[in-house]
């Protein structure tokens, strides 16, 4: 049997990025507390192929390989940051070229980054409908963090910590590991 994998998917289109920093933090607790291997990418990562490709046929070996790793996830942590009240719209191209019934029962973390709070409903109002649609398991926790949540591009705010973890406790309870008391992130 293969190695349970947790793939985390940031939405952003520039490095380095509090995005992928906060899905990064989000996709390690998740791996250390289920004994997963990880991985983290961003729609960036799909290279020149992704743009133009209508179909998943369209893209490159490396991207298809990309594609297939986040299929075949035990977890995905999924995360953009707040362009115009929304995600990215590679973030939502990437999803559009997977099946509708690809992610169906799938555990997923949402997550968001923003320049503030009052971007903070992105995750109720637009990632939470967008994996509905795909019949994904989305965790009742998800987790908004703003500028002035990262200090040097890491996630400082306790506050959003404390939150992730509860985040992570859920999807571990959903994937059959044991209640993480005590342990730290």
């Amino acid at each position: 049997m293969s190695k349970k994998l947790v793939v985390g998917v940031s939405g952003n289109l520039t490095r380095p990025s509090k995005t992928r920093a906060f899905i990064s933090h989000i996709v390690a607790d998740v791996a250390h507390s289920t004994g997963a291997s990880s991985t983290v990418f961003d729609v960036e990562d799909l290279g020149p192929s992704f743009p133009q490709a209508r179909r998943i046929g369209e893209l490159d070996p490396s991207a298809r390989n990309i594609v297939e790793q986040l299929l075949g996830a035990e977890v995905l942590v999924v995360g953009s940051p707040t362009f115009k009240g929304s995600y990215t719209g590679l973030f939502k191209h990437f999803f559009d070229l997977l099946d509708p019934l690809s992610l169906r029962g799938k555990p997923i973390i949402l997550a968001a980054t923003g320049g503030g709070e009052r971007h903070s409903l992105i995750i109720e109002h637009q990632l939470r409908p967008l994996f509905g649609f795909f019949e994904a398991l989305t965790m009742p926790t998800a987790i908004y963090a703003s500028d002035k949540d990262f200090a040097n591009g890491a996630l400082v705010s306790k506050a959003i910590q404390a939150r992730a973890r509860q985040a992570v406790t859920e999807v571990c309870r959903v994937v059959g590991v044991p209640d993480r008391v005590g342990v730290a992130a």
